[in-house]
């Protein structure tokens, strides 16, 4: 746990940790979700949350001997500055861990996140559940090695082991994510082929954007 003279942010500069997938996927797409306020559903972001209201039930606890469940788990980091929510912690129970209420042993917090569609080949799905695991590590103090991501079109888990070079990253991300809000900066846009699968493509209009740099910079070389 972080003493409070140790914090790195405060309440006030806590961002949604939600939006560390959005960065790691565009710079662009985060800051025209998270300082301009946009946002278009389409069919993905939609049945997204579908799966997500399935296990979203903070009322809802499973709970065994060996296995306890807790669904809709309040997260926050005062070290990265971020706060959202985990969709699954399932704390196993172990020789070492910590202490849960109303559980005898020890237990270790076991994160896992839910998502549509299958794998995906780049790390933004791997680095939003390393930042859950880095907000429950700071809040209760305790080390996790590794969690989980359940794919709704596979119907199975993939496991994240949270080496160093992940958290690198989340740090990495999180501090882009500040820097970007504290300055109100919306990076420009850059197309690449992942644009077709945004939902803010119709906003960020990519190809108009470098069509219009391109007009831009050949007229300032003429004019020379």
């Amino acid at each position: 746990m972080v003493n409070a003279s140790d914090r790195k942010y405060n309440e006030e500069d806590l961002l949604l940790l939600s939006g560390i997938q959005h960065i790691a996927f565009c710079p662009r797409q985060w800051a025209l979700i998270h300082i301009e306020q946009q946002w278009v559903e389409n069919v993905k972001t939609i049945e997204g949350q579908h799966l997500h209201e399935r296990v979203d039930d903070p009322f809802l606890k499973d709970s065994g001997c060996e296995l306890v469940v807790w669904r809709s788990v309040n997260l926050i980091s005062y070290q990265l500055g971020l706060t959202g929510r985990a969709d699954v912690v399932e704390f196993k129970r172990t020789k070492s861990g910590i202490v849960l209420p109303g559980k005898k042993g020890m237990w270790i917090p076991y994160p896992v996140e839910y998502k549509r569609g299958k794998p995906k080949s780049d790390e933004r799905d791997e680095v939003q559940l390393c930042a859950q695991a880095m907000c429950m590590e700071e809040m209760f103090g305790t080390e996790i090695t590794e969690g989980a991501l359940f794919y709704g079109e596979i119907r199975r888990r993939t496991i994240v082991p949270f080496s160093a070079e992940l958290r690198k990253k989340v740090f990495g991300y999180a501090n882009e994510m500040h820097c970007l809000f504290r300055l109100g900066i919306t990076p420009v846009p850059v197309y690449k082929s992942h644009c077709k699968s945004c939902s803010l493509v119709e906003i960020c209009l990519p190809k108009q954007m470098n069509r219009l740099k391109s007009a831009s910079n050949y007229l300032k070389k003429e004019l020379l």
